[in-house]
């Protein structure tokens, strides 16, 4: 099991966001995203939204850094993608 995450790069809310994903599994990812203290209103249907100021102890934890474009590359081959404003079960 990895954990991937992206650069905070993603502008909301006043603040730059990261992105989570596992390539395994959302049980996986939801335990993992708890340990480091994200809530499970920041799942996004097949990610975590990660306030940059978290990012950093993801990384400590374990997630490795990827680039955006090879985030969504091992979400899509690991057949967790969904499309955007899929919601589904929540942790």
């Amino acid at each position: 099991m990895t954990f991937y995450i992206d650069p905070p790069t993603w502008p909301g809310h006043g603040r730059m966001w990261s992105h989570l994903v596992s390539d395994v599994s959302f049980e996986e990812l939801h335990v993992f995203a708890a340990s480091i203290g994200c809530p499970p209103s920041a799942f996004d249907g097949d990610h975590y939204d990660v306030p940059a100021s978290h990012y950093e102890e993801a990384v400590r934890a374990g997630a490795e850094e990827v680039g955006s474009k090879e985030l969504v590359r091992i979400l899509t081959e690991a057949g967790l993608r969904r499309r955007k404003g899929f919601r589904g079960a929540t942790p």
